[in-house]
């Protein structure tokens, strides 16, 4: 049977999409199913490799498996101190699976695999709707096999979850367009809305293009497409808010405190440090001064977190993650435009350019212009949309490959592909050189034979078809493998191999592996020194420790910055703001003695350090001042409440961040109190503090108080 991407075309026709459900060849189920595969092999080859991953992220879902409460509004721990900074939708996956299978690496990473597999059968069934199954495969492949999209769907972040979901919410939109139908378009403002609840506003940046597709194309009057979209907005209200208005209506007494929020507020989460600040730079309690600052002190253009502007999805921190196949998928979003631009209102390569191109666009503006943190792994959002534009423009130029104009269009394409890889294959040159001359001479030769195409016998055209996509898509497979095979730990992880100029991720010597702790009360009191952990972890090889982007360099609260980043350390754990402590074996015994007299087995500052003790002892550890330290809560007051009421064992030195960005002090001043009045001991390495112990002039009331 004839393929699809062959069908002969007259070079004067309009561009008419297939029907929505055309008998299929006999090559697509095979190649769907070996799609899907090798998508499986990828995502979940050797995941355990990793570890607890996100250790921020797996604490919080260890607490899920041991308290329902704990579960239901994302705590970090069992005992209900205190939230991630994040809704807890994703956790309930992860939360779930573990509640099956127990709380361990494979049960806490499989499901975000799993996510990543569906979202490549979605998004393939999403596009091959209107444009064939062709066009569905390759949209399938860019996917499967961007190397973001093998990072994050094997790490324990929220993204693998909104990525999935969003890709369902396109599914929804297109079938809505189909009929003009209100259901399928509620529909897709759910699956939207639950994505808010994993990652907050930012599932939101796809609604204008969703909204746009709809008003455009849907067949149907002016007046119901607009009371259509009321009710989507509607349904998107109703499916991100509920859980919202549960948390902001509940006592605050009985539930956690809001992790990420100064004022024990989820509005203030969502609109604050999670929201409009990662747009401004103005969060509160971050871990920096903010975009607004960078940008004064540089002349704009940068934040704190790197240099913003148009180019930034292409840079040594950004490029390599995602970028490979966005000037291709640039350049056939603006030909499916031209293609449609005198078709009728309803047309459905214009409609579904709507979708994917506005996905892409605002999705990437933000990241791209952002003043606040952003993080170069949120690319992976943006990985449907290039998939989508190059599977659905792809496919209709090559129906138009008897046109000499449309030839020189793919060919020239073709060549950008390709220059681009080259480039980014360049910043890493001295891993698997010869990769990068192959993927310039096959590339430059399929651009040739492209511009003859219309002459060559069908099996030789299809060839020809075929070797562009080995030569577009050589460079991200090679990234997506190199990343599928390495661990990944700490809260930034970073997709390939190490990056000239790039500053994280695993070989690029990241920040935040667990590291020493200061002895008793280290270089500067409790804390000690060695925050971000000492040097040699999983990714030293890359290099030295790097500055903050930006170039600078956070202190810990009492102590001073570290140097390096993984388990281990000399000398035992503390851990730091972007990675879990590691613990002794007589560290871990410590804690667990009598563990059941105490509703928290130890404090610790900051969540990534309180979270390597939970996840070795299995008992709640409190986490002061949330993720970076910074978060009000619990005061020294209640703090004080906490210890005198006997619910607290140990306090253990080192660990995150402390005041930042105009954020709270309150750790440094826990701190200060515990060193005052009661006794260092080192064990296995790290300080600890027996906060049933107190000295004796703190037993006798002449201790410091504050």
């Amino acid at each position: 049977m004839t393929s699809d991407l062959l069908l002969p075309v007259d070079e004067d026709s309009v561009y008419v999409s297939p029907p929505a459900r055309p008998g299929d060849p006999r090559w697509v189920r095979p190649a769907l199913f070996g799609l899907l595969a090798i998508t499986a092999l990828l995502y979940l080859w050797d995941l355990g490799a990793s570890g607890w991953a996100n250790s921020f992220y797996s604490a919080a879902v260890q607490a899920g498996t041991q308290s329902w409460k704990a579960m239901f509004f994302g705590s970090s721990d069992a005992a209900n101190l205190i939230t991630v900074d994040k809704p807890p939708a994703s956790l309930w996956v992860m939360e779930i699976s573990a509640r099956m299978f127990g709380v361990n690496a494979w049960s806490i990473l499989v499901p975000q695999a799993l996510e990543g597999v569906a979202g490549v059968a979605v998004l393939f069934a999403t596009v091959r709707r209107w444009f064939g199954p062709a066009a569905g495969l390759i949209a399938g492949a860019v996917l499967a096999l961007t190397p973001v999209a093998a990072l994050m769907f094997r790490f324990n972040n929220p993204d693998a979850l909104l990525v999935l979901l969003l890709i369902l919410g396109a599914w929804a939109t297109t079938r809505a367009v189909e009929r003009a139908s209100v259901r399928w378009l509620v529909l897709a403002a759910a699956f939207v809305g639950f994505g808010f609840l994993a990652k907050s506003l930012q599932a939101f940046l796809v609604v204008p293009a969703f909204a746009a597709m709809y008003l455009i194309a849907a067949p149907t009057s002016l007046r119901k497409r607009v009371l259509h979209l009321l009710a989507a907005g509607a349904a998107l209200l109703a499916a991100s808010g509920w859980w919202v208005a549960i948390v902001e209506l509940w006592p605050a007494s009985s539930r956690p405190y809001i992790g990420g929020s100064q004022n024990n507020s989820v509005l203030d989460l969502i609109f604050g440090y999670n929201g409009l600040g990662r747009i401004t730079g103005n969060e509160t309690g971050s871990v920096t001064g903010g975009g607004g600052a960078a940008a004064g002190a540089a002349g704009g253009g940068t934040s704190m977190w790197g240099a913003t502007g148009w180019n930034r999805l292409f840079n040594s921190e950004f490029g390599g993650q995602v970028s490979w196949l966005i000037p291709t998928a640039l350049i056939l979003l603006v030909a499916s435009l031209w293609l449609s631009v005198r078709a009728a209102r309803t047309d459905r390569l214009r409609a579904a350019t709507v979708l994917w191109g506005g996905w892409l666009l605002v999705t990437g503006a933000i990241i791209s212009f952002g003043q606040g943190i952003i993080h170069p792994y949120y690319t992976v959002a943006l990985a449907p949309a290039i998939g989508a534009l190059i599977g659905i423009g792809a496919t209709a130029v090559w129906k138009l490959r008897g046109s000499l104009g449309w030839r020189i269009v793919l060919s020239g394409t073709m060549l950008a592909t390709v220059a681009w890889s080259s480039v980014l294959l360049g910043r890493s040159g001295d891993w698997q050189p010869w990769l990068r001359p192959t993927v310039v001479v096959l590339g430059v030769a399929v651009a040739v034979a492209l511009l003859a195409v219309d002459r060559l016998p069908q099996r030789l055209a299809l060839g020809v078809a075929g070797a562009a996509l080995v030569a577009g898509l050589a460079g991200p497979a090679a990234y997506s493998v190199q990343t599928a095979t390495t661990a990944h730990t700490g809260s930034i992880p970073s997709a390939g191999p190490a990056v000239a100029g790039a500053g994280f991720g695993p070989g690029r010597g990241g920040l935040g592996g667990p590291g020493a702790a200061g002895g008793p009360q280290g270089a500067g009191g409790p804390q000690g020194a060695g925050g971000f952990g000492a040097a040699g972890g999983p990714g030293a090889a890359g290099g030295a420790m790097p500055t903050m982007p930006g170039g600078a360099m956070p202190t810990m609260p009492g102590g001073t910055a570290g140097t390096g980043g993984g388990p281990g350390g000399a000398g035992g754990g503390a851990g730091g703001l972007l990675n879990a402590s590691a613990p002794s074996a007589e560290l871990v015994t410590l804690l667990q003695t009598n563990a059941s007299s105490y509703t928290w087995v130890a404090a610790a500052v900051g969540a990534n350090s309180a979270a390597g003790y939970q996840l070795s002892t299995g008992d709640p550890v409190m986490s002061l001042g949330g993720f970076n330290g910074s978060d009000p809560y619990p005061t020294l007051a209640e703090f004080q409440q906490y210890v005198t009421s006997g619910k607290v064992h140990y306090f253990i030195a080192g660990g995150g961040m402390g005041q930042a960005n105009g954020g709270s002090n309150a750790t440094s001043e826990i701190s200060t109190w515990v060193s005052s009045n009661f006794t260092a001991v080192t064990v296995g390495g790290t300080t600890v503090y027996d906060l049933t112990q107190p000295t004796a002039a703190a037993a006798t009331g002449t201790a410091t108080t504050a």
